[in-house]
């Protein structure tokens, strides 16, 4: 038997031997590769001056947020912007060297302290005194044109009672700060002792698409403001229906007139479709643009409308800004995002119903609303220098402030500032030489440099405020620049004689 057993040990014996001979190759291969990638990365990766700077979640940028729940999922989009440019999210309560704050709560009251002792570069998607523009009541009884008629109560109950009578006909809503819901009431059933709260006039002929009413959201941007600079997000907007036909009207009936959280969709709208859907594929604005150009009119005069009515609602409150600004020793940290929701009506007339302090970001209802909110966020972000940097230092060094944008870039009126007038001793009280290198104090360089850096990370915003300069215009005398205050009147010369210079600064 033991001979009958040997061969089938050699064989046993031969397979082991196979297997470890395999073992053995396999190894030496990871080996080799793995020496051949360390070979590789050397070659093409490293710093021939000194060891790699590899950047770590400890140097990379850092954002916080100020919101209550946070992490439920309404500010994700907000988050994607922020750390697909590389930045990691740090302790709100511990995190003292951050670089931006998204601020969905306002700042200025429950952690004012922490706003006070805010370090140079740090940014706050915050202004101070933005409750001046956000307050329901105060923008509705602000007396502005395109804002509908309102009344202050009890204030002015009078005055809305005499109002009342003499338009018989008009229906009104009564609204506080607190309410977000609205609904038409009789006068006799409206509250007009209520402290806090307004009554304002119902706009009852709204444009229509296919029989439902709308509204219009803009997401508008304040970067500075003294001097005062203002944009939109210009590639697109907001449409939201209200869920059922407007007629045949009834008041008690508000999902005919009023805009909730879950309102129709735009896709879903027949007229809208054909635009909107898979096979078009066009945005809210374009497809609304379509829409009112099928009506034979000129949406360029609705939009103006909206632009000039979101500009008077900041220079009105201009002064109070810039009193509550003046309190936080950095005043270029803070920038904001306010979404202003306006009505049309069937002549193309607009209407101001309202300007949101933090908008909603959030695609849970609507998750094709997703690439909007991400547009707009990454819009602002890359606007004010947050996202889209050249340099990742959250304080850039003069050097690097330099090689972005030097004092040679924001000079303008070459051949002004070299007149006899204009260097002379007392040159600087002529206005002609006022923008000249040496009559701009440290502030003014610093606020043209941040206005020249915006200029180039525009990207999917229009500024609105200074007004666009064309080369036309700015060949040409401008009245409305002689009204406007020292600062403003500045800062728009300024965009003029850079449209002179050099006409990829004209803006039509």
């Amino acid at each position: 038997m033991f001979p009958r057993m040997l061969p089938r040990a050699s064989l046993t014996l031969m397979v082991v031997m196979v297997l470890v001979l395999c073992l053995l190759i396999t190894s030496f291969n990871i080996w080799t590769l793995s020496s051949m990638q360390a070979q590789h990365f050397t070659l093409f990766h490293s710093n021939p001056t000194g060891p790699q700077n590899i950047p770590s979640q400890s140097t990379a940028p850092t954002y916080l947020v100020y919101a209550k729940h946070p992490d439920s999922g309404y500010l994700k989009h907000v988050y994607n912007v922020l750390e697909r440019d590389g930045y990691v999210r740090g302790d709100f309560n511990t995190s003292t060297n951050w670089d931006v704050m998204w601020s969905h709560d306002y700042p200025f009251k429950k952690i004012r302290d922490r706003m006070l002792k805010m370090k140079p570069g740090q940014r706050v998607n915050k202004f101070p005194g933005s409750g001046y523009i956000t307050n329901k009541v105060n923008l509705a009884t602000s007396g502005l044109k395109n804002v509908p008629q309102a009344f202050q109560l009890p204030k002015e109950k009078d005055l809305f009672l005499e109002y009342a009578k003499i338009h018989p006909n008009k229906m009104f809503v009564q609204k506080s700060n607190n309410h977000r819901g609205i609904q038409i009431e009789k006068i006799s059933n409206l509250k007009l002792d209520a402290e806090g709260s307004f009554v304002q006039e119902f706009i009852d002929n709204p444009l229509l698409v296919d029989g439902y009413k709308f509204d219009i959201g803009l997401y508008v941007t304040l970067t500075s403001i003294d001097p005062l600079r203002v944009y939109v997000h210009d590639t697109d907007v907001l449409l939201r229906f209200c869920p059922t036909k407007y007629h045949p009207f009834d008041a008690s009936d508000k999902d005919k007139y009023v805009v909730q959280d879950d309102y129709l969709p735009s896709w879903q709208v027949p007229s809208f479709t054909k635009y909107m859907g898979d096979t078009a594929g066009f945005s809210f604005k374009d497809t609304l643009n379509a829409y009112v150009t099928s009506l034979g009119k000129d949406p360029n005069e609705m939009w103006d409308q909206i632009y000039q009515t979101i500009v008077d609602v900041y220079r009105s409150q201009e002064d109070h800004f810039i009193r509550a600004t003046s309190h936080y020793p950095h005043k270029e940290a803070f920038f904001e995002m306010v979404r202003f929701d306006f009505v049309i009506d069937d002549q193309l007339n607009v209407y101001l119903m309202e300007a949101n302090m933090s908008p909603n970001l959030s695609s849970a209802h609507f998750a094709a609303n997703a690439l909007l909110y991400e547009q707009v966020v990454h819009s602002v972000l890359r606007l004010v220098g947050v996202v889209g940097r050249s340099v990742s230092a959250a304080t850039p060094s003069k050097p690097e402030k330099d090689m972005q944008v030097s004092d040679k870039d924001v000079l303008v009126s070459p051949a002004t500032c070299v007149t006899t007038e204009c260097l002379d001793k007392s040159g600087c009280e002529l206005e002609q030489c006022e923008l000249c290198k040496k009559c701009l104090s440290r502030e003014d360089v610093s606020n043209l440099r941040r206005a020249w850096l915006e200029r180039r990370n525009q990207f999917a915003t229009r500024r609105i405020f200074p007004h666009a300069v064309s080369m036309e215009q700015a060949r040409s005398e401008n009245k409305e620049q002689a009204e406007l205050g020292d600062s403003n009147r500045k800062m728009a010369k300024w965009y003029k004689e850079k449209c002179l210079m050099d006409k990829t600064w004209c803006d039509n």
